[in-house]
């Protein structure tokens, strides 16, 4: 094992911070954080000037971040082996995914990995194993206690040890960048026996009157690969706050997801960057049209200003006194020659076109009247097409966060109480999860709605084949139920076992 110094650790920091600011990425974010939350004008000196925002990305990314995810994920495990001795099994790993997207409030976090992928160009997130969770317990057994977390890390906080490369399992090492408050971070190093008195709060974060612990230090946690398992380890600038530790996981326990992958370089480009000078044009071209507007959309009158040295009187029934002649008093009124529709025509254009380069047309942001639904949906069909892309990188990094959550399950989770349905019935008992290790499973893992569809294809498929009596066993037909779309299949499957050996028996004994 090696132990890496915290000026080490600081060192890469730097040298990854230096690839980002190579890229710009810092400056990047920002801009395309506040575009994207409708924060347009920041920087822009022109007091006199309205500054009216017709937030184009916003709706766009919106309705990519809804189609991704439109379908339901759900995880199918099945073998390449094909043993009937592992089903029940992969039955059991089946609902501890389910159970760990509900307590990592996964699919929520999913949304906002997308959302983060679209604006900023990746999105990622990160597991790890609490220890204090509450044992999972049973009416004879309580397992072992902990619970698998999940939190979702900006790509800004996240460095690669080989930068030119996107593919994370392949990483030299991993930086993680947290903000934590000094104190808490005194605690934890207490707690791991290290010296908490070099942890001060970085050198941009001192206040004046305020105590040392009232700050925030930055704290790395850097991953690597050791005799073939994950270790990990985190420190400040100047000092160790956690010793190195092996997980005794094979992967990194991160998923990583970039909205459209760039040559020789980890980090993604983002759906809006391209788009931003459209974004910033359609502004200005609508703040000049309301200046316009403002301007020259009202008549103005126009007088002799020798007759009339006292001004213009406009108050209603006032007379006004003038030298000479009333009638040469006042020229005319005047009024300006309309805008020209050009601008709100190209203003119109350039709007229709910037959400088409980005995949939302009229017809799939509703903007449409259905006389021709057919058609509608064909163009829905072929504009949404290349979000597949994107959709299709979100199930791997789906399915790089199961094969993460089964490497965790094979060192933390113990011995916990599951339930395991084999062909005579349904049970819970313990299960030692570290026997997973030696069962050599070659999982695959179907994500999304590939699973979906498979289940309902599965059903029409039994319900036809019941229907023309080539299927007639009841017990069969219920067996071959995908998991979840009956409920109480189990104990249908018993009381029709039991009504079998009941008529056997009755007709063994009449013979």
């Amino acid at each position: 094992m090696t132990q890496p110094e915290p000026s080490t650790l600081w060192s890469e920091y730097q040298k990854g911070q230096s690839f980002n600011n190579a890229l710009g990425l810092y400056e990047t974010v920002e801009r395309n954080e506040d575009f994207f939350t409708g924060n347009q004008w920041r920087g822009v000196n022109a007091p006199d000037l309205d500054k009216p925002v017709v937030n184009v990305l916003s709706r766009v990314v919106r309705f990519c971040i809804s189609t991704i995810m439109s379908d339901d994920i759900g995880v199918g495990l099945d073998s390449f082996d094909g043993g009937e001795a592992e089903k029940p099994v992969l039955d059991m790993l089946s609902d501890q995914f389910d159970k760990i997207m509900e307590q990592t409030a996964f699919k929520k976090k999913a949304r906002e990995v997308i959302r983060n992928a679209a604006v900023d160009g990746d999105g990622c997130m990160h597991f790890y194993f609490d220890p204090s969770a509450p044992a999972v317990k049973s009416s004879v057994f309580q397992g072992t206690p902990g619970a698998i977390r999940a939190e979702i890390l900006e790509n800004t906080n996240i460095h690669f040890g080989n930068p030119q490369s996107a593919d994370v399992q392949s990483q030299p090492y991993l930086l993680l960048v947290y903000r934590r408050l000094v104190k808490d971070v005194r605690s934890m190093a207490q707690h791991y026996g290290m010296d908490a008195e070099d942890i001060v709060p970085d050198e941009d974060d001192h206040r004046h009157g305020d105590a040392p612990e009232d700050g925030k230090v930055t704290v790395i946690r850097r991953y690597w690969k050791e005799n073939g398992t994950v270790w990990f380890t985190e420190a400040t600038r100047q000092a160790l706050v956690r010793p190195a530790t092996d997980t005794g996981y094979q992967k990194y326990p991160l998923a990583f997801f970039a909205w459209e992958k760039v040559k020789n370089q980890y980090h993604g480009q983002a759906l809006v960057t391209a788009v931003i000078p459209n974004q910033i044009y359609i502004n200005k071209l609508f703040a000049m049209a309301m200046q316009h507007v403002k301007m020259m959309a009202f008549p103005k009158v126009v007088y002799n200003k020798n007759l009339l040295p006292g001004g213009w009187d406009n108050r209603v029934g006032a007379a006004i006194g003038v030298p000479g002649d009333p009638a040469a008093a006042v020229a005319a009124n005047f009024r300006a020659a309309d805008m020209s529709n050009q601008v709100m025509e190209l203003l119109n254009t350039m709007i229709s076109y910037t959400r088409d380069t980005m995949g939302a047309s009229d017809s799939v942001l509703g903007n449409v009247t259905p006389n021709n639904t057919s058609a509608i949906v064909a163009t829905q069909k072929a504009t949404t097409m290349p979000l597949e892309l994107q959709k299709q990188d979100f199930y791997a990094f789906v399915e790089d966060s199961v094969r993460i959550w089964l490497d965790m399950m094979k060192q933390n989770y113990g011995v916990r109480p599951v339930h395991l349905a084999d062909a005579d019935s349904q049970r819970t008992e313990p299960f030692d999860f570290s026997k997973l290790e030696d069962m050599s499973l070659h999982l695959n893992v179907e994500i999304g709605a590939a699973t979906y569809w498979s289940e309902v294809m599965q059903v029409q498929t039994l319900d036809a084949l019941f229907q023309n009596g080539i299927l007639t066993d009841a017990e069969v037909y219920l067996e071959n139920l995908p998991k979840g779309v009956l409920t109480g299949r189990d104990e249908l499957v018993r009381a029709i076992r039991e009504q079998k050996a009941a008529s056997q028996l009755m007709g063994g004994g009449v013979q």
